[in-house]
């Protein structure tokens, strides 16, 4: 109910809205939303959305046009270390899919393993390690639920944002991303064993939102902004006041990348 009661608010206000893309904004990036030449309307407005739980993050849904192209901006996300729901975000992103999305464009800031991709840089995520071990699926109830995760963050997509950041001169390299439940911030013994696995990159959020879009049937890309090196592999105090004052140095970087995919789109 919660979601057709916020599709039909949405309706009200921009008359039943197309929307070709989403997009999801992490700590520090949600000042994007501003870029959009839109309608933006508050979560606190909207039945099933979260609030704003988060400091970083802007909890408004922005709908219009972003270079040229039909979008919904979302402006923060839904944690799971919130509430302890890996679902938090469901209802949004069932939002989007019956707007007309075909793709959700996830962003999050997080931290790096590698001297190669240092703070201020971006990755683009070629796939991911579910470290938490919980899905946005548990509980429901139909077979849908058994998602195939093969390409889960689209190959064309990728190849289409590495042509971007070649055009632009960015550096952008692609990497595994792993999702830790959080809110603390991880030890250096649990970042050793994540490089262990085959992870680039650690983050507390992303995975739960790819694995619910590709569940509801739209195509998922996702960049990450590093804003620190991973606990133990450099001399930053990692703290969220941290991540903040770093986002804004990539999303600059990020902003060019979803511009130029947008007018291809």
């Amino acid at each position: 109910m919660t979601t057709e009661a916020s599709l039909k608010i949405i309706n009200d206000r921009l008359g039943a809205p197309k929307v070709r893309i989403g997009f999801i904004l992490g700590s520090g990036l949600g000042h994007l939303t501003e870029a959009v030449d839109g309608v933006a309307i508050d979560y606190t407005d909207l039945p099933g959305f979260p609030h704003a739980g988060v400091s970083g993050h802007t909890a408004k849904l922005v709908i219009g046009k972003l270079e040229g192209v039909d979008v919904a901006v979302f402006g923060g996300r839904a944690h799971f270390y919130e509430k302890g729901q890996a679902d938090a975000m469901r209802v949004p992103l069932e939002v989007l899919a019956a707007l007309g999305a075909e793709q959700l464009f996830a962003t999050n800031a997080c931290g790096s393993f590698h001297a190669e991709i240092p703070p201020g840089e971006l990755m683009l995520i070629s796939d991911h390690i579910n470290f938490s071990g919980r899905s946005p699926l548990i509980g429901e109830g139909t077979d849908a639920r058994f998602v195939n995760l093969v390409d889960a963050y689209d190959p064309a997509s990728r190849l289409r944002l590495q042509e971007i950041a070649r055009a632009e001169g960015i550096a952008l390299r692609e990497g595994v991303y792993a999702w830790y439940s959080g809110p603390n911030f991880e030890t250096p013994a649990e970042i050793r064993a994540l490089k262990t696995l085959g992870a680039d990159a650690v983050g507390m959020s992303t995975v739960p939102e790819v694995i619910l879009a590709r569940f509801l049937g739209m195509k998922a890309c996702a960049v990450s902004v590093i804003t620190n090196m991973a606990a133990g592999l450099g001399n930053e105090h990692i703290s969220h006041e941290h991540t903040k004052a770093s986002a804004p140095i990539g999303a600059k970087k990020l902003e060019k990348l979803i511009r130029g995919f947008l007018r291809g789109f």
